[in-house]
């Protein structure tokens, strides 16, 4: 185990946690609302927004599934350590992280089932921008439009039509993430 695995988790985990949840859960709520946050330093190429997305929404039951360069055993060692959460292969996780193109294509993930719709995939999409510009959103959580960066329309437009099955999205930038469930209709790029 790596020495930094040791390191970069909650300070004080009680309250960062649920200041943590709480941001999370609004930006699920809020579909295009930007929230920041704080408190994590996980190794590279994890960004603060996701590594405090995993320590806060993590644990024994969640199997994770890395992608890309995100699949690295610094980044193994300091999930493992401040969670305990167990890596699984796309077709069994309840998370996934890493950028777009590791990523991709979302089709590996579970979308739930109809007695079941919870049991899908949260996709945690790392993004070199993240901004309250781009494609249109509506509805719930939007009181009539909004705006974010996403990495791709059509297949976040296809996810949207399973509703009620499909994944939900965290995108993180830094130490900002916003969330983008699959009841978000997603119609076009502003501009």
């Amino acid at each position: 185990m790596h020495m930094q695995s040791l390191q970069g988790g909650f300070s004080s985990e009680p309250v960062e946690a649920a200041v943590a949840f709480r941001a999370a859960m609004s930006a699920m709520a809020r579909p295009g609302r930007i929230e920041t946050v704080a408190g994590a330093q996980p190794p590279a190429p994890m960004s603060v927004a996701a590594g405090v997305l995993i320590l806060t929404l993590c644990d024994p039951e969640t199997p994770v599934f890395l992608a890309g360069a995100w699949d690295c055993p610094e980044v193994r060692d300091w999930i493992t350590f401040h969670t305990g959460a167990p890596f699984a292969g796309p077709e069994t996780c309840a998370f996934a992280l890493g950028d777009w193109a590791a990523v991709t294509p979302l089709s590996r993930f579970p979308i739930g089932t109809p007695e079941y719709p919870d049991r899908s995939t949260t996709v945690i999409v790392e993004m070199s921008e993240l901004s309250e510009a781009g494609a249109t959103l509506s509805g719930p959580g939007i009181q009539s439009s909004a705006t974010l960066s996403l990495p791709e329309i059509a297949p976040m437009q296809a996810n949207a039509v399973l509703f009620p099955l499909g994944l939900d999205f965290f995108l993180t930038c830094g130490d900002r993430l916003a969330g983008l469930p699959r009841t978000t209709k997603i119609s076009n790029v502003e501009g």
